[in-house]
C-alpha cells in the first residue's frame, strides 16, 4: 500500500492510539448521526439498521484504531483494505463520497475529543485520512473495471427477475434471480454475495443489503437465501427481510450489483474441507458444496450445521441427499433446542472443541458463517485446537468486527 506520508504525521497519528481504544466508539457514532444529519442522501448506501444496532460505528472504529496502529506500516492491513474495498464496490461507492466522509470524521474527532484534539492532531489525521482515502478509490477503481470487464458484467445495478421463491425452512427463503435483459450473467467464486436494493414503500431511502449466493456458479440464474429476521423487545423486524418474504413475489424486479466478497473456496486446495455454520451462515456454504459436488470433487467434505431446531433448520434435505450420492460428503447436525419431533440430529446444544475433534480432521480447510457469537465460540475452539490461520477462512454478515 504506498501511502507516502510525513514522519511527523506517523508519529502524530500514533501518538492518538491510546485514545481511540478509548473514545473510537463514540467517535464514529458521533460522526454518522453528524454526516447523516447533513448529507441523508448517503442513507441511500448505509445499512439503517446496522447503525441503530451500533455494529456499524464498531466496525469503524475497529478499522480507523487499526489504520492508526499500522499508519507506519499499513501493509498489514491490506486484508482488510481489500475486504472493505470489495464491499464498496458491491455498494456502489463512488469516490466523491470520500471527502465527505473525511469531513466528518475529522470533525467528530475535534468534538468527541474537545481540547484533546489539537490543530497538529487534526492536521495529521487530515493527511493520514486523505492518503488512505486515495488507495481505497484506486483499489476500488480496478475492482469496478474488473467487474464490468469480466463476460456479462456490469457497474451498479442491474435489474433482475425473481423467476422463482422457494421455502426453505421457517424462516428462510429462497428467491432465484434471472436478469430483466436476457443477457448472460458472470460466474461467481462460491461464498461471494450480492448487493440487492430495496425500495420500501414507506421509506424515501433506498435499503442496500448484501446477501450471499446459495448455489454454485455456471447456473443461468443467481440465488440467494434471505432469513426472515422477526424482532424482540430490544428489536425491531428486520424490515428488508419481512418485505422480501412478505411482499416480493415471483416476477419482481430486484436490482442488484455483480457478485463480490473475499470470503470463497479455495478450489485449487485438494485438503479435506469443513464447513461450520450458525442459523443463515449456512447460506454461502451451501454455494461451496453445491460446487464441490458439480464438480464430483474428490476432496473430503465436512458439513457441521448449528440450528435452534429442525423448523429452522434450511437445505436439510439437499445436504442429506448429497451425502447421499457422494462418499466424500459427511454432514453433522448440532440443535441447541430440539422439538420433540426432531429425530436426525447428532448432538444437543452447542458444538465445543471436544465434540468437533472427534467429527472433522485436523488437516482440514475450515470456513465458518454464522451469528457473532457463534463465530467468537468456534474460532476460540479452533484456536485452541492449534489449527494455522492459513487453514481458517470467516465471514461476517454485516460490519467486519473483531472475533477476539
Amino acid at each position: 500500500m504506498a501511502v507516502q506520508l510525513s514522519e511527523k504525521t506517523i508519529q502524530t497519528v500514533k501518538s492518538t492510539v491510546p485514545v481511540l481504544a478509548e473514545y473510537g466508539e463514540a467517535i464514529t457514532t458521533h460522526f454518522y448521526k453528524r454526516m447523516f444529519a447533513d448529507h441523508p442522501e448517503l442513507k441511500n448506501i448505509f445499512n439503517m439498521t446496522n447503525q441503530k444496532a451500533g455494529r456499524q460505528p464498531r466496525a469503524l472504529a475497529n478499522a480507523v484504531y487499526a489504520a492508526a496502529m499500522h499508519i507506519d506500516n499499513l501493509e498489514a492491513i491490506l486484508p482488510t483494505v481489500d475486504q472493505i474495498a470489495e464491499k464498496h464496490r458491491s455498494l456502489n461507492v463512488k469516490p466523491e463520497q470520500y471527502p465527505i466522509v473525511g469531513e466528518y470524521l475529522l470533525l467528530a474527532i475535534k468534538e468527541v475529543l474537545g481540547d484533546a484534539a489539537t490543530d497538529d492532531i487534526i492536521e495529521a489525521w487530515g493527511e493520514a485520512y486523505g492518503a488512505i482515502a486515495d488507495v481505497f478509490i484506486q483499489v476500488e477503481q480496478e475492482k469496478y473495471k474488473k467487474a464490468k470487464e469480466q463476460e456479462g458484467g456490469w457497474i451498479g445495478y442491474r435489474d433482475f427477475t425473481v423467476v422463482k421463491k422457494v421455502k426453505e425452512s421457517n424462516v428462510i427463503t429462497s428467491f432465484y434471480l434471472e436478469p430483466k435483459d436476457g443477457g448472460i450473467i458472470p460466474p461467481f467464486r462460491p461464498g461471494q454475495y450480492i448487493t440487492a436494493q430495496v425500495s420500501l414503500p414507506d421509506s424515501e431511502y433506498k435499503q442496500l443489503r448484501q446477501y450471499s449466493l446459495s448455489d454454485a456458479p455456471g447456473k443461468d440464474y443467481y440465488r440467494i437465501s434471505v432469513k426472515r429476521e422477526d424482532g424482540s423487545e430490544e428489536q425491531p423486524d428486520g424490515v428488508v427481510s419481512t418485505f422480501l418474504h412478505e411482499q416480493v413475489k415471483e416476477g419482481d424486479i430486484l436490482p442488484i450489483t455483480a457478485p463480490a466478497g473475499e470470503f470463497y473456496l479455495n478450489e485449487e486446495s485438494t485438503n479435506p474441507v469443513v464447513f461450520i455454520s450458525g442459523g443463515v451462515g449456512l447460506t454461502p456454504m451451501m454455494s461451496m458444496l453445491n460446487r464441490l459436488v458439480d464438480q464430483n470433487s474428490e476432496r473430503d467434505v465436512y458439513f457441521v450445521h448449528a440450528s435452534q431446531n429442525g423448523e429452522v433448520h434450511a437445505f436439510k434435505g439437499d445436504v442429506a441427499q448429497f451425502e447421499a450420492q457422494a462418499s466424500s460428503v459427511q454432514s453433522k447436525v448440532v440443535y441447541s433446542d430440539p422439538h420433540p419431533s426432531d429425530a436426525e440430529y447428532d448432538k444437543k446444544g452447542h458444538i465445543d472443541l471436544e465434540w468437533l475433534k472427534a467429527v472433522v480432521p485436523y488437516d482440514a480447510e475450515f470456513y465458518f458463517c454464522g451469528p457473532e457469537g457463534f463465530m467468537r465460540t468456534v474460532n476460540a475452539a479452533l484456536n485452541d485446537w492449534g489449527v494455522s490461520e492459513e487453514q481458517v477462512h470467516y465471514e461476517f454478515f454485516g460490519p467486519e468486527l473483531s472475533l477476539q
